[in-house]
């Protein structure tokens, strides 16, 4: 049986986080590389040290000999999202860190899976992903992640924008919320760590300058005198991003998806083309339970589909309704392939996921955002409700 009062806890990390910073150039590398050519196959990892920054992974394009030329651009990508996210300590500047490029070309042994007589025909690989939402939040996402991550975000607006000028990009939210009847309903701890200009700031000045962010962005009356809060805990907190610890690519994959009140495949998702299933069907099952979630025929849903490494079709499609709903969920799994075609390249197509809109998921949670007009973030759009109603 369901349990209806419990707290549960999640976290979201800033975009200046070391894992956060990777996750970015990964993206930013893959938006331009996307923008010249939009069926080009991106793996790229990236690590982050102390004034040191190394690219790593495969690429394939249509014309390979440009991939030099391309090439060429991946240092000053780099260094145009450490700027935007706003190094500049001595020890990890934008200006003067070391990047070392070893991007190379894609192995023929894995574009030979992908790539068939009907081009981009099987999945970049095998595996399971995973697809969650529920009605708690207006976006159809579990709460504790998604307010978490909105600190964050706000916190990164007053600290780009000069209003709180003492604010730096490394950051961590943490928030545990209680729910009565399944619902909502406060936050009993609320734990805040930013690094900070001044040595001399102590966790109290901190907290003094994060409090009125944090209870602007929280709903009313969730905020409580008996709840506790941990701000900047340990101290002080001037050195951070990846010369206090160093960051790599796709560390971060329950702060990217549900905050834990989901199942996850394992798979990351930043610096990953379209091709590859861990991100794209995971962006596909998102979409899908979302729009169960969105057409009322569940408080609840997720979604998982598998795959195998070069055949295009999904394996299995499984749905839970985690007992909210009044269907059957054998109804949502047969009527899922009448709506939607989810071999990799029928996902590519329906959500649009052939264009330069991938830096922008690097930081803040890849669901639970709106929909761009550019095509970003079509996997948040609820236009299959009324077709999954028809099916069913």
């Amino acid at each position: 049986m369901t349990r209806k009062s419990y707290i549960f806890t999640s976290e979201s990390v800033s975009e200046g986080h070391p894992d956060k910073v990777c996750d970015r150039i990964s993206d930013a590398i893959l938006d331009a590389f996307l923008a010249e050519d939009p069926l080009a196959r991106v793996a790229c990892e990236t690590f982050a040290t102390t004034n040191r920054v190394v690219i790593g992974g495969e690429v394939g394009l249509n014309d390979q000999a440009k991939l030099t030329q391309y090439m060429a651009a991946v240092p000053d990508i780099a260094r145009a999202c450490i700027k935007d996210i706003g190094y500049e300590q001595d020890k990890f500047h934008h200006a003067t860190c070391e990047i070392t490029n070893l991007l190379h070309e894609q192995s023929a042994h894995i574009a030979q899976g992908v790539v068939g007589g009907d081009r981009d025909e099987g999945a970049g690989d095998q595996g399971i992903m995973f697809g969650y939402a529920t009605n708690e939040t207006d976006a159809l996402m579990p709460a504790p992640i998604q307010f978490s991550h909105a600190i964050l975000r706000r916190l990164a607006e007053v600290r780009k924008n000069g209003t709180e000028p003492l604010l730096r990009p490394d950051a961590k939210s943490q928030l545990s919320v209680r729910y009565e009847n399944g619902i909502p309903v406060g936050v009993t701890q609320i734990v805040l760590s930013t690094q900070h200009a001044d040595e001399r700031q102590t966790s109290a000045d901190v907290r003094a300058i994060v409090e009125p962010y944090i209870r602007e962005v929280l709903p009313d009356g969730w905020i409580t005198d008996e709840t506790e809060w941990w701000v900047n805990p340990t101290g002080t907190f001037v050195i951070g991003g990846p010369d206090g610890d160093a960051g790599l690519t796709g560390r971060k994959i329950i702060v990217d998806t549900y905050g834990g009140a989901a199942p996850h495949g394992g798979g990351a998702f930043s610096g990953k083309d379209p091709t590859k299933v861990d991100r794209s069907a995971a962006y596909a099952a998102r979409y899908l339970a979302k729009n169960v979630v969105a057409a009322g025929m569940a408080d609840r849903c997720t979604i998982q589909l598998s795959y195998a490494i070069g055949v295009s079709r999904p394996l299995s499609i499984y749905a839970d309704l985690h007992g909210t709903g009044a269907l059957d969920p054998e109804q949502i799994e047969r009527a899922i392939p009448k709506v939607m075609d989810l071999t990799p390249r029928g996902i590519r197509t329906h959500l649009e996921l052939n264009k330069p809109i991938y830096a922008r998921t690097a930081a803040y949670g890849h669901f639970g955002r709106a929909p761009e007009a550019d095509g970003g973030f079509s996997w948040e759009r609820t236009d299959l409700a009324e077709a999954l109603q028809k099916a069913i």
